[in-house]
């Protein structure tokens, strides 16, 4: 029997900063989070950025982030920090079981 694949999971945060609030980024996200089949969530912060936590497959969450460090056309993307995260940044947000939009900070 051959070996089974396994697929190793990844949780990454993202701060994106810029005019990302009021200007559709978070739609912009969910609907890619959404299409890649990935766990989450997005929220608006107080400071003006909007921040995302991911989890799935390595290779769908660097997809993911190339996009979100994109943005839609509306936005203007200044500055975007990037990392790791346990699996318990999911939970933060509500993002156990898809991807959502969670409360603004």
């Amino acid at each position: 029997m051959p070996d089974a694949v396994t697929v190793e999971t990844r949780v990454t945060r993202i701060i994106v900063e810029g005019r990302v609030q009021n200007v559709g980024y978070r739609v912009f996200v969910a609907r890619e989070a959404g299409r890649l089949h990935l766990s989450g969530w997005v929220r608006n912060r107080s400071d003006g950025s909007v921040e995302t936590v991911v989890a799935g497959p390595e290779t769908t969450v660097a997809e993911f982030l190339a996009l979100a460090a994109r943005g839609p056309a509306t936005a203007h993307i200044d500055a975007v920090r990037i990392e790791d995260a346990g699996a318990h940044a999911v939970s933060e947000g509500g993002g156990e079981h898809g991807f959502v939009a969670a409360p603004a900070v």
